[in-house]
């Protein structure tokens, strides 16, 4: 007899009717839903944090058929296209978004400080075919588009410097053609369960092996989230002072709309609960306190290296932070030592934590309605339509309070990882005969009887540096490029502002020991050239912050496979015995 399952799931109510025949423009921009709040405000959707520029709904809906229109004329855009956004945020990048949509097309986002090489690397593997790149990074989006088979005249200047005479039409040009132009497309409404299998986003997520992954998401998964975390929170109900969800108020963005956090909860769910996003391209602490100032932020969805900011640099006693009532973190756990500092800065302001992946697009769970401050150590509440099992190491289930990997089901999984079927059936997995695909997470926690998640470690390799997350594999890769490198490790070890750090365990070549031999000083000119080599490749987070450490050899198993653990635990006590990373 079989040992029982134990599933986790919301205590109380079932998920409100997911719509799965709606795109997600038309879901967030054309449609009604009972969980949605009615906002009788007249308030702008976005504002444009250096230049106060409002944009209110009317004009979001036109700017998004005005470019849809023009994207369809001048290059028939249309289904299954992919158009690439490669920008700090913006205040259109939501009209990118949801103009692409509206024509059937799918939209990949980019890290704006994406090597040439990285940036490439997703063209290719996603066919787009459109590219929108801000004047600042027209130079690596040039040679990517190039790489790539992109052509010149596919490439639009997001952002309008002024008297802008670039080679290239930006994308207010692109909106004023489209709107003064009769309609070149029929927009089309899904046939019923059409928005299940529908992509929509093809958003890039580190797996254990090889390069970063595309996540191949739905229309449906999208709206699925936004229902979710809209029912949990109450969004559309008013139990009196202490309504976290009223339209009209205002939340800051200044998570980077490329990630699925800002991408799905602030573009999406935000808007969907009418209020106003003050959006900024990217984050200076400063800055971010004058926006919140400036703009009487009551809402800010951050991540745990801004949190140490906000709880421990001087300079924000400077400021009047009144005005905020809830924060949350997401994309990394937040210790509970900080979660009280944090709620010193800020006395006024509730503060929660939430959990989720790109693979489940994006929350599984959300801070606590009912609390001010979240479970001390908690990553919030399920949220309603999810289940969650935890398997414990020796394979049985887990039940209240036992720690284990946490696997997902819900409204809101991800279909697939885009051209590799290896990578999928890894981590959308079939269990017991159920039907449901669940995700893997990777994540050891335990589930309370309140349902609040409390993660514990990863139990994949994955590191999670600023909140984003680097494959160790990845840079194994490039750095075996190296001539230097014979042989190579890669593990994160702590750090106090960016979670962990990746460090590098090397194997000197043969070339490079017999270097060494001749001259010790040629070790620091070598981690250098090492360091440096991954520097001058990769995305600023996945750099070797952690420094190099040169080992005799690496340790493997009878087939090969790294013994990264030995390492780990090595890494562990170099920090213990401060014997840590160079400085770079």
């Amino acid at each position: 007899m079989g040992q029982k399952v134990i599933d986790f799931v919301a205590p109380s109510g079932a998920l409100p009717h997911v719509p799965d025949d709606v795109t997600l423009p038309q879901f967030i921009l054309d449609s009604w839903h009972p969980t949605r709040p009615l906002n009788t405000h007249s308030n702008p959707v976005f504002i444009e944090d250096s230049t106060a520029r409002e944009v209110h709904f009317p004009e979001v809906r036109a700017r998004t058929f005005g470019l849809a229109n023009e994207m369809k004329s001048r290059w028939d855009l249309g289904e299954g296209d992919v158009v690439c956004i490669f920008s700090p945020n913006h205040i259109d990048y939501p009209t990118c978004v949801w103009g692409t949509h509206r024509l059937g097309a799918i939209v990949t986002t980019s890290n704006p400080a994406y090597t040439a090489d990285e940036l490439s690397y997703q063209l290719k593997l996603t066919k787009a075919t459109v590219m929108f790149s801000c004047t600042a990074s027209l130079q690596i989006a040039e040679e990517a588009c190039r790489a790539s088979g992109i052509p010149p005249e596919r490439i639009v200047v997001l952002d309008s410097p002024p008297h802008y005479a670039g080679p290239y039409p930006t994308l207010d040009n692109l909106v004023k053609s489209g709107l003064e132009k009769h309609p070149q497309f029929t927009e089309r409404r899904l046939s019923p369960g059409e928005g299940k299998k529908k992509i929509a986003l093809l958003n890039f997520s580190s797996g254990t092996t090889g390069r970063p992954k595309a996540v191949s998401i739905s229309h449906y998964a999208v709206v699925a989230n936004v229902i979710q975390i809209a029912y949990y929170g109450q969004a559309n109900e008013n139990y009196g002072p202490a309504t976290r969800y009223r339209p009209g108020q205002v939340a800051l963005a200044v998570l980077p709309f490329y990630h699925i956090y800002a991408l799905i909860i602030i573009m999406q769910f935000y808007v969907y609960a009418g209020f106003t996003v003050v959006v900024m391209p990217r984050f200076r602490l400063e800055s971010m306190l004058k926006n919140i100032e400036r703009y009487r932020i009551n809402h800010l969805l951050l991540v745990p290296p801004m949190v140490v900011l906000l709880s421990k640099d001087p300079i924000v006693k400077n400021y009047d932070l009144t005005s905020v009532t809830f924060c949350m973190s997401g994309a990394a756990p937040l210790s509970a030592e900080l979660t009280k500092q944090f709620s010193e800065r800020l006395p006024g302001s509730a503060i929660g934590q939430g959990y989720g992946m790109t693979e489940t697009a994006t929350s599984v769970t959300f801070p606590q309605v009912d609390m001010k401050i979240g479970t001390l150590g908690s990553s919030g509440a399920l949220l309603h339509g999810d289940t969650c099992r935890v398997r414990k190491p020796d394979g049985t289930w887990a039940t209240f309070n036992e720690p284990g990997e946490l696997f997902v089901k819900g409204p809101s999984i991800a279909t697939c990882y885009l051209h590799n079927d290896v990578a999928t059936k890894e981590t959308f997995v079939y269990m017991d005969g159920d039907p449901d695909r669940w995700v893997r997470t990777g994540d050891e926690v335990v589930i309370n009887e309140k349902m609040e998640v409390f993660v514990l470690d990863r139990i994949k390799e994955i590191m999670k540096v600023k909140g984003f997350q680097v494959a160790p594999a990845e840079l194994e890769g490039h750095l075996l490029e190296h001539p230097d490198v014979g042989d190579a490790c890669v593990v994160g070890i702590p750090d106090d502002y960016s979670g962990e750090v990746p460090l590098a365990f090397i194997m000197p070549s043969h070339d490079a020991q017999q270097r060494l031999k001749k001259d010790p000083s040629e070790s620091g000119k070598i981690k250098q050239a090492i360091i440096k080599h991954v520097a001058d490749h990769k995305v600023h987070y996945k750099r070797l912050a952690g420094g190099v450490t040169f080992v005799d050899s690496i340790p493997k198993n009878p087939s090969g496979k790294l013994l990264r653990r030995f390492l780990r635990e090595k890494a562990k006590e170099m920090v213990a015995t401060k014997s840590t990373k160079p400085k770079l």
